[in-house]
């Protein structure tokens, strides 16, 4: 991510996102954020010396090393107590490996029962006569020798597409179950494989290889009467020429536990559906909108002469977003009251984000967990996920080619 500045919510979302990821270094880290590898070390030093922790700490999922039995009675039920837990979630994740493998084993054994007729023919005819087997079951047999000679060659398809299988879970579970067929033949095809998104999307129906859906919506669109009108500029149409001319916005809701929420907006530019600002907090007050297009200028270096669209929410239609605006020399637009097509691109935006991180769940859980998950899904998406605008490039990515070529072109 391109920024010089980066805001106080995205070094301690940062550091969150490391200190609480089992098993993070910093370079994974800082290849999901785009930053340096440095930079994140230095934010996670600082915290902990303004923390006053002087070692790392253990993270989620990292074995705790084996401790010397203290003569102290009540430090001694701690560790036991620390034992205990330890021996549970190692219980939990065995119980889990046992589910996973019981379902594996009855997937391929039901794959492998399925008995044709000519498969029957075949396995009965050292008993009866092929010809009347073939009678009983009113199959032709020249083709049951037919389907016979082709053993070898079914039995290679089925191997290549089991090997296809295996790449595609991977690379699925690489997106955290998100990735459609077209996404996965762009991951494989750069990978060097050659499959089309056709067989890819046979091969994941019949492995069950399949995506996440959304529930429920809240409304986060609260239109404020007394506000003057702002015309719409965009007309429905999200693209853009060049990074950097025209943005969008929108407000999401987060589920937590206990019915609360917390709340997101973002900025995206229309180019690349790179998402260059956004906020998370409790409220939905204008200072939410305000921080994620502060955001977008410092990551973009600025916004002058740049369009941002967005909805008629209050937060959007404020004195004081408007003002900010006109810092920023930012050209307001807004689309028509009342119609989420005005917005669909953030709505979509935002629709994939909570079906990639929920991943069919009902809420994130607490505040924090919902912050570091993400904040972590928002980076990984500049850097890493591909979009579909795109050509199944990276937001960044789709952004350093276009930047290529136009130096190319000019020189």
């Amino acid at each position: 991510m391109a920024m010089k500045d980066y805001s106080d919510e995205f070094k301690a979302d940062a550091v969150a996102l490391y200190e609480f990821t089992p098993g993070a270094t910093y370079k994974s880290i800082a290849a999901d954020l785009g930053i340096n590898r440095a930079t994140l070390r230095e934010w996670v030093l600082r915290d902990r010396e303004r923390r006053d922790v002087t070692a790392a700490p253990a993270k989620p999922g990292t074995q705790p090393r084996e401790t010397a039995p203290s003569a102290d009675p009540d430090e001694r039920v701690r560790q036991l107590e620390a034992r205990v837990a330890e021996l549970e979630a190692s219980e939990r994740k065995l119980a889990t490996e046992r589910d996973l493998l019981r379902k594996a084993a009855k997937y391929f054994r039901r794959d492998e029962l399925v008995i044709s007729r000519f498969q029957f023919v075949d396995d009965h005819r050292n008993t009866y006569e092929v010809k009347r087997l073939c009678q009983v079951l009113d199959v032709n047999r020249s083709s049951y020798y037919k389907w016979l000679a082709g053993a070898e060659a079914r039995a290679a398809r089925q191997r290549q597409e089991r090997i296809l299988a295996a790449e595609i879970r991977e690379v699925h579970g690489e997106s955290g179950g998100a990735y459609g067929s077209p996404r996965i033949t762009a991951e494989l095809r750069e990978k060097g494989r050659r499959v089309n998104e056709k067989r890819a999307a046979r091969i994941m129906r019949t492995f069950s290889i399949t995506g996440i859906r959304l529930r429920r919506r809240v409304r986060t669109t609260v239109p404020d009467p007394a506000t003057s009108p702002v015309p719409d500029l965009f007309q429905r149409d999200f693209t853009s020429t060049e990074p950097g001319r025209k943005y969008m916005g929108d407000i999401t809701y987060l589920p937590l536990q206990n019915g609360e929420f917390l709340y997101l907006a973002t900025v995206l530019d229309c180019f690349s559906r790179k998402v260059v600002g956004w906020s998370i907090a409790s409220h939905m007050r204008t200072s939410l909108v305000a921080d994620a297009l502060r955001m977008a200028a410092a990551t973009r270096g600025g916004l002058d002469g740049a369009v941002f669209h967005s909805d008629h929410g209050a937060q959007y239609g404020s004195r004081a977003f408007a003002g900010l605006c006109d810092q920023f020399g930012v050209i307001r637009s807004m689309g028509a009251v009342g119609t989420s097509a005005d917005n669909v691109a953030c709505e979509s935006f935002h629709a994939s984000l909570k079906r990639e991180t929920l991943q069919g769940a009902h809420d994130y859980g607490d505040a924090s967990t919902c912050r570091r998950t993400v904040f972590a899904w928002l980076a990984r998406y500049n850097t890493r996920r591909r979009h579909s605008a795109n050509g199944h490039l990276s937001p960044d990515e789709y952004e350093r080619r276009h930047h290529t070529a136009k130096i190319t072109l000019a020189a």
